[in-house]
């Protein structure tokens, strides 16, 4: 099984060289591809020099802005699907919220399921770090999302996927139009949509230690206002 794990990044000078080698270092032994999106630090100067370091595993692909995460996520996974060379593609943050030896759980599941959920809300899954009035929004926006949506989901805002490729390259993943948590629900939506078996693992999510969290009020918005545009969308027809 051909694993590539897709990471966006802004400004993550400090985190991707641990977040890569660890990645790296897993027994499915994954490639790792870093969308950065331009970030004034030096991070893909990092990814440039670890793709020196383990030729053939390590991808950098470098965007003129920070144009955010749903469309950096986009272009990861058209990038990856135009290879033709994985079969499981992972998303995952940079930041050590989601720990890299969880992909193996993940990636333990996939082969019977078209999309694996590193869940926060499936019993065994936790939230740790997080004060209790984040923790209360997030799990009331994940109930929020899954009664509007009639999902069968408990962590919709999720951002540890393990896909399938040939699940993407059924999606119009072009089409995707939210950014932020509502990326994370709608991706999740549109896979239930078109038949893809979804399983949750449980994964221990935990706050950054190192730079600035890109999570703001506006993207909290934008997931709320989201989740109906989700809803009223039909989903595109499958290529």
């Amino acid at each position: 099984m051909r694993v590539l794990v897709v990471t966006p990044t802004y400004n993550e000078v400090e985190n991707v060289r641990r977040h890569v080698e660890a990645v790296l270092d897993r027994p499915a032994r994954p490639d790792v591809l870093v969308v950065d999106d331009g970030s004034p630090d030096g991070t893909a100067a990092e990814v440039e020099a670890l793709a020196t370091e383990h030729p053939g595993r390590v991808h950098l692909l470098e965007r003129s802005g920070k144009l955010g995460l749903g469309t950096a996520y986009v272009a990861g996974f058209r990038w990856a699907l135009g290879q033709e060379r994985w079969d499981v593609i992972v998303q995952m943050d940079v930041d050590g919220s989601h720990d890299p030896r969880a992909v193996d759980d993940l990636l333990t599941r996939i082969g019977d399921a078209d999309l694996v959920i590193g869940s926060r809300y499936v019993p065994g899954g936790e939230v740790a770090d997080w004060p209790w009035s984040r923790r209360t929004v997030s799990w009331v926006g994940n109930l929020y999302a899954r009664s509007v949506l009639r999902a069968p989901v408990r962590d919709l805002t999720g951002g540890f996927k393990a896909w399938r490729a040939d699940l993407l390259t059924r999606l119009d993943v072009d089409s995707f139009a939210a950014n932020g948590y509502g990326y994370q629900i709608e991706t999740t939506y549109r896979a239930l949509q078109a038949g893809a078996v979804v399983v949750e693992v449980p994964i221990v999510f935990r706050d950054r230690e190192v730079g600035v969290s890109k999570m703001s009020t506006g993207i909290a918005v934008e997931a709320v206002s989201a989740v109906w545009r989700i809803r009223r969308t039909p989903s595109p027809p499958a290529s």
